[in-house]
């Protein structure tokens, strides 16, 4: 499938498919989440000459990205990252924003980065009067992919039975039904490429570049606290914890404190704060505190100005002391 050709289906149109160098991108995710009104479910795909991007907005927030060069193959990519990618003054490239339910949100991620279930051999996806006869004998829960030219189609079944749909070029025979056998009569020759996945999970957000950029001052103060109590070695100390905990918290793999930019890591705010307390909790156990001061002393003050971030992440029920209010 070719990359330009790719159309996804949507609910309302917020920005036709135009060329990037008539767009601010930034503005425009702005007034996605300027009033309450207009905070929408959606996705921002933007075509540059190597890559497409894809950005997916929850109450107008991007909550997570992906990338493919190719139409087939996609990957996560740091939302800080994805924007960053997309040129101020664009010569070439297009962008749309459409708003679109979150289950299909759900179900275009699934499909992007989890491996789809195999039909049994002796079922014709072709044929889709027969795929759909199996898919009711066995009762499938899940969705169907459904890619015709360049439209992606989803399909979402319950007990084998199409619950709802969301359509690339929209209701083609006017119901749901009609619809879906039209997807079909429509690929002609070239049948569609059909694929199945397990009931979708919701789309998952990752952790916001604010609360990692909040993450890592609050590291770097730490090795800047401890080399001040007269820890020797504190940076050190800190990267040696951080390598120690990397198994079990990959997220720590983006979180070094060495100078210059870093890449955010890709995960959930959940995942990062307790990867970043269990790093914590590592380096003040194995600290040498003077006796005039201690873990709790020193955590309350580094996390002051950012105490209500920290909070609503949940780092502080992550650690093992109580911080003074």
């Amino acid at each position: 499938m070719r990359v330009s050709a790719i159309r996804w289906p949507y609910t309302r149109v917020l920005l036709a498919r135009t060329r990037l160098a008539y767009v601010h991108l930034q503005n425009l995710l702005t007034d996605a989440k300027r009033d309450r009104a207009a905070r929408v479910f959606g996705y921002v795909a933007v075509w540059l000459p190597e890559e497409l991007l894809l950005l997916y907005l929850q109450e107008g927030e991007v909550v997570t990205a992906t990338s493919t060069r190719d139409g087939r193959v996609f990957d996560d990519v740091p939302i800080r990252e994805a924007l960053r990618r997309v040129p101020h003054a664009a010569e070439y490239g297009e962008v749309c924003f459409h708003e679109a339910a979150d289950e299909q949100l759900a179900c275009m991620y699934t499909a992007q980065r989890q491996p789809p279930e195999e039909l049994p051999p002796e079922v014709r996806a072709a044929d889709g009067t027969a795929l759909m006869a199996h898919l009711l004998a066995s009762t499938y829960d899940g969705m169907l992919e459904v890619a015709v030219g360049g439209g992606l189609n989803y399909i979402v079944l319950r007990h084998g039975v199409p619950r709802r749909a969301y359509f690339a070029d929209g209701l083609r025979g006017g119901t749901m039904d009609a619809s879906l056998r039209e997807l079909w009569v429509a690929a002609g020759t070239s049948p569609p490429v059909v694929r199945r996945w397990p009931v979708p999970p919701p789309l998952p957000n990752q952790v916001p570049p604010a609360l990692i950029d909040a993450y890592r001052v609050l590291a770097r103060g730490l090795a800047e606290r401890l080399t001040a109590e007269g820890v020797r070695n504190a940076t050190q100390l800190m990267e040696r914890a951080r390598e120690a905990q990397r198994g079990a918290h990959p997220a720590l793999e983006r979180m070094s404190l060495a100078a210059g930019p870093t890449e955010d890591p890709v995960t959930s705010t959940r995942a990062l704060t307790n990867a970043v307390a269990a790093w914590l909790k590592d380096v003040l156990w194995a600290a040498a505190l003077p006796d005039s001061t201690s873990p709790e002393a020193i955590l309350a003050a580094l996390t002051r100005e950012r105490r209500h971030a920290f909070k609503t992440a949940g780092l502080f029920d992550a650690l093992p002391w109580k911080l003074p209010p």
